[in-house]
């Protein structure tokens, strides 16, 4: 899928979900290029998606932004979005913005 020194994305698909694996730094300049993944994943038909984050170095306001409009995206489809393994920085991002225990499984 994308690829980029500071930014890529493979996709997985199975019966179940979708699952992206997210690698590098994910701000404003990135940003926009995975809510446009999200956004074709669920044109797709896709509903259920799950973002690895093991390899997410950096987690802006605007990956945040792009994360949760991409669940309630999902949600109003009547699927799910949800955040597997992810990186120290990642946790502590959505820790300190309370969104862990929503999107974290």
């Amino acid at each position: 899928m994308k690829n980029s020194e500071n930014f890529s994305v493979e996709k997985e698909k199975n019966p179940e979900n979708i699952k992206f694996f997210i690698k590098g730094r994910v701000h404003s300049i990135y940003a926009d290029e995975l809510m446009t993944i999200l956004e074709e994943a669920l044109k797709d038909g896709e509903r259920n998606i799950i973002l690895n984050m093991f390899w997410v170095e950096f987690l802006s306001s605007s990956g945040i932004r792009v994360i949760l409009k991409a669940y309630k995206d999902a949600k109003k489809a009547g699927g799910s979005l949800s955040i597997e393994m992810p990186s120290e920085n990642v946790k502590n991002v959505l820790g300190m913005v309370v969104l862990d225990e929503l999107l974290i499984h």
